[in-house]
Order: structure tokens, then C-alpha cells, then sequence
């Protein structure tokens, strides 16, 4: 059945692509899309490999395989996924890319959580985008060079930053085992190498925790924070991952009281 649905997606993905966008016209075609020979030309694998994957009969075919025939077919990172799960019964490999900012469209989701300070980050856990509630509570970023948006700068580096956290101790070992797991989820053990290198030799504490080899998931909880001009106030916070964007998870801290609101509408007006 897997096979069967392989071969399926393989044969309804080439027919969707278009001869002339590769320069194979002049030929008179009894089907739309690519001819089987000729996506397996562009993957470097032999026709009757390839005619046997979609008729069901190839077997299992190897990561590297699929990933020819991801290129051959043209196929997006969702699409890649796809044929991995059918192919292999598993997700690909994780590929780290480097985020490239967010779309207007989760700008605006963002914008929208008015009293509820919400921003998104990246794997290295770098703040590239958030809210005007996310500024007037957590951090004003628009006020930090794009390098010091990051999490574990702030919380290690930034005196204020330490000094707002209820139980910083805390605060700063789930951070680290979180950014850890993010980090290694997200393929990007070799990107926060430097990272970690700045942090263990700028903060013993850091140090400390990050050889402890803690893991945790960012999930959900209660932050309470010091805050220079509203004082004491408590969110529940939570993470979700952005569809379609596995480099970027956003986190939202919904006031834990009416009375928290209020507050934090003091500083919005």
C-alpha cells in the first residue's frame, strides 16, 4: 500500500510539471508532464529504477534517492517531507536554513494580541519579529542591534534583563535546556557553536548549565517578571510552531489576571 501510494504522488507530481520550463519542446506528448526517462535523467538515476518506483515494484528506496527526485520533480520542503513519509516512513533529515524574517500576514497575527506580549523566534533563539506589548514588557528589540535580539544574551548578558526575572537561576536552566533541544531539533548544532563559545567564556553560569546537558521542551507555563514601571506582573506563556516554517516557533504570555492586563495596558496607551 505504501509503495502504491509512492508511486502514486511520484507519478501525480511529474505530470504537474511543465516540458517547456526545461526546454523539451518540439515533441509531440500523449500525456501532460515529464516523461518517466526524463525525470529520471534529472534525478541521475536509471529509467527502469525509476519506472519501477512509480508502478509500486522498486522497493524502499534510500534518502538519497529521494532527495534526486525531490530536485527532479521540483518539489517544496512540504512536498519533500511528503515523499519521505512514503518512501521511508519518515521525515527527512533536518536541513537548518537560516530564518529570513516572517511574512506580513504573521506580522499582523502578532499585532493583533493586543494586551499579550507575543514574538517569534528562531532555532538560535535570535527575536525577529514581535508585538508592541512584546516591547513595552519584555524588551524594547527595535532599540538592539539585529545580533543582540537574542534570548540567551539578554538573559545571561543584560544585567536588567537579569534582574527582571522571578528566580533568574531557574529562568536561565530551562532556557538553556529548551535553546539545546530547539537547537538540535532545528538541525543547527553546528550553527550555535559560536553562540555557545561567546557564552561560556563571557558568563560562568552559562558555562555551568550548558555542560549539565539539560533538554527540556519550551511548551508552556507561567513567567512572572519585575517590571521597572508596572512591577510585579504574571503570564501563562506558550509556544507553537509557525506551519510551514520549521525554523520558527512563536511565543505568546497571555496576562495571568484581569488585573495583570490592566497593567500591561497601562503601558500601551
Amino acid at each position: 500500500m505504501q509503495d502504491n501510494a509512492l508511486g502514486a504522488y511520484l507519478k501525480d507530481r511529474r505530470t504537474r510539471l511543465d516540458p517547456a520550463a526545461f526546454g523539451l519542446t518540439g515533441t509531440r506528448r500523449r500525456t501532460p508532464g515529464l516523461r518517466r526517462e526524463e525525470v529520471a535523467q534529472r534525478a541521475h538515476i536509471s529509467p527502469t529504477w525509476y519506472t519501477w518506483l512509480e508502478q509500486g515494484r522498486g522497493g524502499a528506496p534510500s534518502a538519497d534517492v529521494l532527495d534526486r527526485i525531490t530536485r527532479a520533480l521540483m518539489l517544496t520542503e512540504v512536498e519533500r517531507e511528503h515523499l519521505f513519509l512514503l518512501g521511508l516512513g519518515r521525515a527527512p533529515e533536518v536541513q537548518y536554513k537560516p530564518a529570513e524574517g516572517v511574512t506580513p500576514r504573521l506580522q499582523r497575527l502578532l499585532d493583533a494580541l493586543e494586551v499579550s506580549p507575543a514574538l517569534i523566534k528562531t532555532p538560535l533563539w535570535d527575536v525577529i519579529a514581535w508585538n508592541r506589548a512584546a516591547a513595552a514588557v519584555l524588551n524594547d528589540y527595535a532599540a538592539l542591534p539585529p545580533d543582540q535580539r537574542n534570548i540567551l544574551r539578554m538573559i545571561f548578558l543584560d544585567p536588567r534583563v537579569r534582574a527582571a526575572q522571578f528566580e533568574w537561576d531557574k529562568v536561565a536552566r530551562f532556557v538553556v535546556s529548551a535553546f539545546r533541544a530547539d537547537a538540535a531539533r532545528a538541525g543547527a548544532n553546528v550553527e550555535i557553536e559560536p553562540l555557545v563559545a561567546e557564552l561560556c567564556a563571557r558568563s560562568p553560569d552559562f558555562a555551568a548549565m550548558w555542560r549539565d546537558n539539560d533538554v527540556r521542551s519550551y511548551g508552556e507555563g507561567v513567567k512572572n517578571i519585575r517590571h521597572p514601571i508596572i512591577g510585579a506582573v504574571a503570564f501563562e506563556y506558550s509556544s507553537f510552531a509557525v506551519d510551514g516554517r520549521s525554523d520558527l516557533s512563536m511565543v505568546v504570555y497571555n496576562p495571568a489576571t484581569p488585573d495583570d492586563a490592566a497593567r500591561v495596558r497601562t503601558l500601551l496607551v
